[in-house]
């Protein structure tokens, strides 16, 4: 088997790296079209509520069928089901293209399409993230795997809006939605070439699943101090990406390229963050990473401090490394400790508490941020976390044991 830095050990599983390869394109496809998407509704709104109710609705069902969602598919073949959903994600790419290209897409049309991409994604997540512990031949480079799936993330975070910023200012939205669309061909053909053992199906109904793994959750009390971390960071600090095409067009009077370097500056901090996950090489350095990433998250304050361009960007570098480094670190420590026939549910958990905050968050900001403007609204909801933070001081806790 061919050697590999430690820091890359889980490419030495072909599964995986026929995954991490093809993943990498849809990954940036998927943020090119959340910065494009954004743009677009601040175009044809001019509501920052509008922005919120958006990213409102592409991440809350995480929140509400998530638990639900990873029960049902610690039930199915992981592979098979994540086929399905990527090919209907595709095609909510494609219509989302063809609408704008055709000058047809409305509002409404966007917060429709938006709930569909929600609920398909609270399908997506879970099994992605459940997937990978299957495509490594160790549990010993599973950790290595899920920092380098959340690494191939952040790049794409870094790079898809920079993309999207050039696509917007030269051609408009429909070129970013129909790239994400064609992305997904290669995750599609790696799904289908990936030859991997049946993962483990539980047995019983849904809700002894998902009360199974609900009681698994309220057993480790580590778990739950890492998702009630998880829940305020995401409430707290995630919002601020709602707004983000307010303070480009607003507050430092550019256009869809500086709101790509703004999406950029962040997603450069979260590879940052995940880029250090994937070289530490024992769990029991993450739980205070994770401690200090939750409390540098008030970097939000001097997002809504400058409202100078050069100033705000490497604030949000900080706010980047910050909310990524306390979720990738937490979903680490979860999967590495959770038995492998819970694993579903323990993730879906996991991104239920993430994206459902964040949507939750994001919410609130777009709804404040349209009655007392963004500077306040970010002002406050980083408070809300800097009490959060003093109230736990700097809580160490262990790594959660395997079960």
């Amino acid at each position: 088997m061919r050697a590999w830095p430690d820091a890359l050990r889980a490419l030495r599983h072909r599964n995986f790296r026929l995954y991490f390869a093809a993943q990498g394109i849809s990954t940036l496809g998927l943020w090119a079209q959340q910065v494009a998407q954004a743009w677009l509704v601040y175009r044809l709104s001019d509501s920052a509520a509008l922005l919120g109710l958006v990213s409102c609705l592409g991440l809350l069902p995480q929140l509400l069928i998530g638990p639900l969602v990873g029960a049902w598919i610690d039930r199915h073949d992981k592979r098979h089901l994540l086929i399905v959903v990527e090919a209907l994600l595709c095609l909510q790419a494609v219509a989302l293209a063809a609408l704008t290209a055709f000058a047809l897409i409305t509002p409404l049309a966007l917060v429709l399409l938006a709930t569909l991409f929600g609920v398909l994604t609270a399908l997506d997540t879970p099994l992605r993230l459940a997937l990978v512990s299957g495509l490594v031949d160790s549990h010993d480079d599973l950790p290595n795997a899920l920092a380098l799936n959340a690494t191939l993330f952040t790049l794409a975070r870094f790079l898809g809006p920079l993309l999207a910023g050039l696509l917007l200012g030269l051609v408009g939205e429909a070129p970013c939605f129909a790239f994400n669309a064609l992305s997904f061909v290669p995750l599609l053909l790696a799904l289908r070439r990936i030859r991997m053992a049946p993962t483990l199906r539980s047995p019983g109904s849904l809700r002894h699943l998902l009360a199974e793994g609900l009681n698994y959750v309220r057993g480790a009390p580590e778990a739950r101090s890492l998702l009630q971390s998880v829940l305020m960071v995401n409430l707290c600090a995630s919002g601020y990406a709602v707004l983000l095409p307010v303070l480009a067009r607003d507050t430092f009077a550019g256009d869809a390229l500086t709101l790509g370097w703004l999406w950029s500056a962040a997603g450069f901090g979260a590879l940052l963050a995940s880029l250090l996950l994937a070289r530490l090489g024992a769990l029991a350095n993450l739980p205070r990473l994770i401690h200090l990433c939750a409390a540098l998250c008030i970097a939000a304050l001097l997002l809504a401090a400058s409202e100078r361009l050069w100033l705000t960007l490497p604030a949000m570098l900080l706010l980047g490394f910050a909310i990524a480094g306390n979720n990738l670190g937490s979903n680490i420590v979860l999967q590495n400790s959770a038995p492998e026939a819970l694993r579903g549910r323990v993730v879906a958990l996991y991104s239920a508490t993430r994206f459902g905050f964040d949507a939750l968050g994001g919410l609130l900001v777009g709804f404040s941020a349209q009655h007392l403007g963004a500077a306040p609204t970010l002002a406050g909801a980083a408070l809300l976390l800097a009490i959060y933070c003093a109230y736990t001081r700097w809580r160490q806790f262990s790594p959660i044991p395997r079960q």
